[in-house]
Order: structure tokens, then sequence, then C-alpha cells
């Protein structure tokens, strides 16, 4: 299955016995899970890693289940409960809180939702900085006309503002920067200069009080996509755990990079 694949190829890229490895055999079991990747043709890098993410959570959710059911057959309850965890929720995994608030009799409300990856805003078509995109998400907004809620303390559709704020804060957390969007009625992508801090990001301001997560986070990968929405290519910076040394990963070039390669216009993937 896709799980074992991934794992034999994380080996074989540790293992440091090759100038590179191809990830041939992963994406072929992959491809017949899922047939939309099974074709070369271009995808979205986005929307390709939450599926991967998905897929081995799904994986690793099972083999956790039964190991606990082996170890304690008794305790149904207690294995049923964590058999929806795995290693890929603990690293991955935030939790956003919407505060949403009647502007008639100004009652508020939490909606609660689970994410893997922040989709970021670009509110520039030039040059900004990742703090900017945050502070984008995370500012409050308004829900009008066919927005309206259905508030339940005054019975009817009103007006209202909703907030994002984080309320748990994960191991590893992704940023996807939105460079295809839609302008003048055309889907285009955005070059915008996105400067991104390589350490010290501090989530704090976006951070709810009752989490209790670390809030600074340091950049360990970025991925890149260099062409336009037809044609692209992508490539990836990772920041090696050990020896803190960049590498870039070209198809089958791989060198190691220094710091300042690591700030690029072609950044879409950010992962801290």
């Amino acid at each position: 299955e896709s799980a074992t694949a991934f794992g034999c190829l994380v080996s074989d890229i540790w293992l440091g016995e090759f100038d590179y490895v191809s990830p041939e055999a992963f994406h072929s079991i992959f491809g017949k899970r899922y047939p939309a990747f099974s074709r070369r043709t271009q995808h979205d890098a986005q929307e390709f890693l939450i599926c991967v993410l998905d897929d081995l959570h799904e994986a690793f959710k099972e083999v956790r289940a039964q190991l606990q059911e082996k170890q304690s057959p008794a305790a149904g309850a207690s294995t049923r409960t964590m058999s929806g965890t795995s290693i890929i929720t603990q690293l991955f995994e935030g939790q956003l809180s919407y505060g949403i608030r009647c502007l008639t009799c100004k009652a508020l409300s939490d909606r609660p939702e689970s994410f893997t990856v922040l989709s970021l805003p670009i509110p520039s078509t030039r040059v900004c900085s990742l703090q900017d995109c945050l502070e984008c998400f995370f500012q409050p907004d308004v829900l009008t006309r066919n927005n309206q809620i259905h508030c339940y303390w005054c019975g009817g559709n009103q007006d209202a503002t909703v907030k994002a704020s984080i309320t748990k804060a994960p191991q590893i957390i992704i940023f996807h920067l939105k460079r295809f969007a839609w302008q003048d009625k055309h889907r285009r992508k955005l070059s915008t200069t996105v400067c991104y801090p390589f350490r010290d990001l501090d989530l704090s301001p976006y951070i709810s009080t009752s989490c209790c997560n670390n809030t600074e986070y340091s950049l360990c990968a970025v991925v890149n996509h260099a062409g336009d929405m037809d044609y692209g290519h992508y490539t990836a910076f990772c920041k090696h755990s050990v020896t803190k040394h960049w590498y870039s990963f070209d198809d089958a070039q791989v060198t190691k990079v220094p710091d300042s390669a690591v700030q690029a216009d072609t950044a879409y993937l950010l992962f801290y």
C-alpha cells in the first residue's frame, strides 16, 4: 500500500547511499489509489499534499487501533476513542475557532474546525510579508446579505461578524500561499514577492488565550512553483534536521545552498 511505499521512500532518503532518490514506486502505488494523480499532467502541490497526509493518516490510524486492541483488548471504548489519531494528526493537525457574533443581539458562538494546511491570501500584487498574509487571513469579516447567519437567540437571519483564532497550534504548521487567484474574471498566478522569516515566527497574535502550545516556529522546508497556470515546475528547499544546512531539490539535482537562496519569489508552500 501507499503508506508502506512512503516508508520505504523515507528509509532510502535517510540511508544516504544515493545522490538522489526517485519517488517513482510511491507515485505508482499512490496513483492506483488516487487515479487523478496517476497521469503525468499538471497537478496542484497543495491538493496533492493534503491527499497524501489524509491517506497516511488513515493507514497509520488503522495500525494504531490494531496495536491498541492487541495490547488491551478489554479497553474497547478507549481504543475506539484513540483510533481517530495518528502520527499525522499529532504532527500536522491544528484547530481553528471561528467566533461568530450576531450584530443584532450581540450573542457570540464558536465554530471549531480542524486544519492541516492554512491557505493564506496574498494582499498585494508586488511585495508583502508572511505576516501581512496572516493578518489578512485572521482579520474580522462581516457576514451580510446572502452570507447572513441564522441566529439561535434572535430566531432569524442576521448580519454578523466572524473572526478566526488558533485554539490548537500544530507541531508543524503548513502555509499555502494562494498564488492562483481570480482577477478580472480570469484565474491568474500572482508572482508577488512574499518575504517570510527563517526563525522566530510568532503566531501569538492569532492564537486563542486558551491555547498553551508553543507559538514560535522556524522554517524547515519550502515548496516552490515556477511557471504559470498552464505549465509549471515544482522544486523544494529542505533544512537538514541535524546539520541545519539547506538543500535544493530539483528533480535529480540535489545541491547544498546558502540560506539566502531559500528566500524565493516562487515560494508556494511553507513548512514551519
